[in-house]
Formats: structure tokens, sequence, C-alpha cells
């Protein structure tokens, strides 16, 4: 495509772009390994944990998929 990764920065048609840190809330989930049950979404780690530990001791299930989500914006350099 075209891209050259350089320190963080790629380089496409000699222009420059960025990823910079936005302060917006990090989102993090769960969902159990041995059925379909799902954590509720929150920006609160821990309340995602308790939730994993009460369908644990409910199901016995003890493996989940964790997933924290952000997001960044593409800004050209200046």
């Amino acid at each position: 495509m075209g891209c050259e990764h350089q320190s963080g920065h790629a380089v496409r048609n000699a222009q420059e772009y960025r990823a910079p840190r936005h302060d917006t809330d990090v989102t993090f989930e769960a969902a159990c390994l041995h059925c379909k049950w799902t954590a509720t979404p929150s920006t609160d780690s821990a309340s995602v944990d308790v939730e994993c530990m009460s369908h644990t001791g409910r199901s016995g299930h003890a493996g989940f998929r964790r997933i924290r989500t952000s997001f960044a914006m593409v800004v050209r350099a200046a």
C-alpha cells in the first residue's frame, strides 16, 4: 500500500500521519470460553472481573477471553 512505518509514524505519498493519544475511556469486556456468556462491557476492569468470578461460581467455567478496547484517530502530522 506504499506505507512505511518509522518511529510510530507512517509515510504515504509524502504525507506524514500520527495517531496521538486521546483521553478516551478504555472499555473492558470478557467472554466465557465454555459457553456464550459475556460480561457487561465497562470502563472499570474490576467490575468485569467480578462478573467473571460470579459466572465461575454459578457455572464452574474458569476460562475467559478478555478484551480491552480503546480508540485512536489518525491525523496529519504538523
